[in-house]
This record gives structure tokens, sequence and C-alpha cells, in this order.
């Protein structure tokens, strides 16, 4: 996909949450996001109107944007069974959702226009065990990280105007070889895979923790504990 191949992307749906109650707790989060039809301004750190209940894992610069595809929906669906969230855009906490645009397609660093604003791609998303509450299912995280079809995240390099009609369009291509998808399987497949783990913690393109988690299994032989995100031990 270079971009001056690429053809202008139909956005499905631009979502925003108000903070809720994730759990019998009372934990807040903003996962639950919903369409907004008219137009919104996107800051450095994310959608104005946007919020996250959890400021040190979700949100910032780094994850001012997340998107996942509406492609993904029906794969869910004939895996899991009916599910209400299933049913709109906002299932997985997105604020982009699209057709026609996966994983396989995204790289770090690819940097799309949308409206006035111009989105740089970070990070693919770690799924946390929010999900699980979110869907009624223990295991929902841990489903997503397995599969790959986690989403990502973008950075913002141009804050501005963007309402769901605008075209969202690739402009730039810094590192296509390094896409979400290959990150994921390095990550959570082919963990120990020494080549691919001197690479990633020099991709400067990433986030510092993205790299550090390469550097660290380099220097441990060891792949962190997943099961506090994945499952909320521990949390709060």
């Amino acid at each position: 996909m270079r971009p001056e191949q690429a053809r202008p992307i139909a956005l499905d749906a631009l979502l925003v949450g108000e903070l809720t109650a994730i759990d019998e707790r009372g934990t807040q989060s903003g996962i639950d996001k919903k369409p907004v039809a008219g137009a919104l301004h996107l800051a450095i750190t994310g959608f104005v109107g946007d919020n996250q209940g959890d400021l040190k894992r979700h949100g910032g610069i780094e994850k001012a944007v997340h998107h996942y595809p509406g492609d993904h929906y029906r794969l869910w669906r004939s895996e899991i069974g009916p599910a209400a969230v299933l049913d709109h855009p906002g299932a997985f906490g997105e604020n982009l959702s699209t057709s026609g645009l996966t994983e396989d397609d995204v790289a770090v660093g690819d940097r799309f226009r949308l409206g006035r604003a111009l989105l740089e791609v970070s990070q693919g998303r770690q799924p946390c065990w929010k999900l699980n509450k979110r869907f009624g299912l223990s295991d929902m995280a841990r489903r997503v990280q397995q599969s790959g079809r986690t989403g990502w995240y973008y950075r913002v390099l141009e804050e501005g105007r963007v309402c769901v009609d605008d075209a969202f369009v690739i402009v730039e291509r810094r590192c296509p070889t390094w896409t979400i998808r290959r990150l994921w399987h390095y990550l959570y497949v082919d963990t120990m895979n020494q080549d691919a783990l001197r690479e990633i913690a020099n991709l400067d393109l990433l986030p510092t923790n993205w790299r550090d988690y390469a550097i660290k299994r380099l220097a441990t032989r060891k792949v962190e504990d997943w099961r506090r995100r994945l499952e909320g031990q521990h949390e709060g």
C-alpha cells in the first residue's frame, strides 16, 4: 500500500466516551464509546469530549486515538456468538471504525490525514481486563491478544477539526515492514526471536515502553507476565 496508490478510506463511525463504572467496584472507564454525528476537535491527547478512566495505561500522547477495524466484528460474532456490544461500532472502545483496513495493512509510523488532523500509527493495542467486563467473558482480553485482532493507536502530529464524513487518507509510510500484525507476532507468538527483538528494541518509531519489552527479553531471556493486564489481578 503506497500512499500514491491508496484510496481514501471512509469512516464507519467516529466515537467518544463518557466515564462509566465497568465493574462491581465502580472502576471508571471510557470504553463505552458512542458515535458522534458532528465535528470534533482532535487535540494532541485525543478527541475533545473523549475520556479515559486510567490515564496511566490509557490515553495520552502515544495513545491519543484508538482505531479498531469493523471488519473483525463478523469474526467475533462467529467465535463468541451473539453479543449486544457487537451490534454497533464501539465494542472495543475504539475512536475510529473503518472497513477495509486491518493490522495486516497498517504499519508503525504510517501517517494518515483525517480532516485537518494528521495522525501517525504509534503502536498496537495491548488488550486489558476491561474487555472481559465489557463482553461478559472472563477471557475476552486474552482472546483478543491471541487473535491478533487488537486494533492500534495513533499519536497526533497536527491537531484539527475532524468529522465522520472526512476522507481518511494515508500520506506517508515511514516503516512499512513493521506492520501491526508483524509486531504482534513477535510480541505474543514468536516471543523470543532474538533478531526480531533487536529490531524492535531499535525501532525509534515505537514508544519507549514497547521497545523496553524487547530490551528486557533480550537481557533476561524471559517474557513478561501478562496475567495482571489480561485478568485484572491485583488491580485497584
